[in-house]
């Protein structure tokens, strides 16, 4: 049954046109480099259009893998197939696996989280529906759906045995990246309770995460995140548009935070604080 005839799940014609729009989400991604606000984490400022940070996370990044589990249970039915390759069904698990965790897991074990802005929360839910009708209905009926048609795009188990470490080595690297942060904050969590509790004023205060992967640069959660969707996209195989346009994408939207953030710590801690520390891309920046 689908919710909205021939847009979710999209028919093959609807599915092209906004995997057409999706390839050109770079554009406005690139806005970033000409607008500083980002109501979001550090830069996150009092405004009455914020929704509070885990409310807001979680609402935001739940309809991708939600969506895409919709698409896979209904799309292949509607085109008259029974039954999927297990690589199909594999890429679909590993979409699941990310968003379980950056979707439900994430934001109940944050410490804290600073509100979220009305336009940055919709503009991640636009995000995450568009990828998942691409990413999706690439799986379900678009893309190849027997073992021929993988065949006949160069795919082979080498390749998505690749593309699998690489998925779970940024998946895991990201995790504990986060943890690394978490673990800050938790640390400020406690000095603010006992500046409460001797009933001093409380300012917020920041670190330079330094263990880990934050010993060599400032955004390693970013980063890692990039090989985490490399790989899907390798073990997908390069003729998967979709998972090229994820990677992109992610690639255009997070880069411009990464160098802001850079900025902010220079501005925050000092030259001498991060000196010998890459931004975001290990011996280039």
């Amino acid at each position: 049954m689908a919710i909205i005839q021939d847009w979710l799940p999209a028919s093959q014609e609807n599915y092209e046109k906004i995997l057409f729009w999706w390839k050109l989400y770079p554009l406005l991604a690139s806005f970033q480099w000409i607008i500083s606000w980002y109501g979001m984490g550090k830069t996150s400022v009092q405004s009455r259009f914020n929704i509070p940070g885990r409310i807001a996370w979680m609402t935001m990044e739940v309809p991708g893998f939600t969506t895409l589990l919709y698409i896979m249970s209904t799309l292949p039915t509607q085109h008259g197939i029974t039954d999927l390759p297990w690589q199909n069904k594999v890429l679909a698990g590993l979409f699941v696996i990310h968003y379980t965790y950056r979707a439900v897991i994430f934001p109940i074990i944050q410490p804290s989280m600073s509100p979220i802005h009305v336009l940055v929360w919709a503009n991640a839910i636009i995000f995450q529906l568009c990828n998942a009708t691409c990413l999706g209905g690439w799986l379900a009926a678009y893309g190849p759906t027997t073992q021929e048609e993988w065949k006949a795009q160069n795919w082979s188990v080498l390749q998505f045995s690749i593309g699998l470490v690489l998925f779970y080595v940024g998946l895991t690297a990201n995790y504990f990246s986060d943890e690394e942060l978490r673990e800050i904050r938790r640390g400020e969590l406690r000095r603010q309770a006992k500046l409460k509790k001797r009933g001093e004023s409380v300012d917020k205060h920041y670190e330079v995460p330094q263990n880990g992967l934050f010993k060599y640069m400032l955004y390693p959660h970013y980063f890692m995140e990039w090989i985490e969707w490399l790989g899907y996209w390798i073990a997908a195989g390069v003729a998967c548009t979709p998972a090229r346009s994820f990677l992109v994408n992610e690639f255009f939207a997070m880069l411009p935070r990464a160098v802001s953030g850079g900025k902010w710590y220079k501005q925050k801690f000092g030259e001498d604080k991060i000196k010998g520390k890459y931004v975001i891309i290990p011996g280039i920046y």
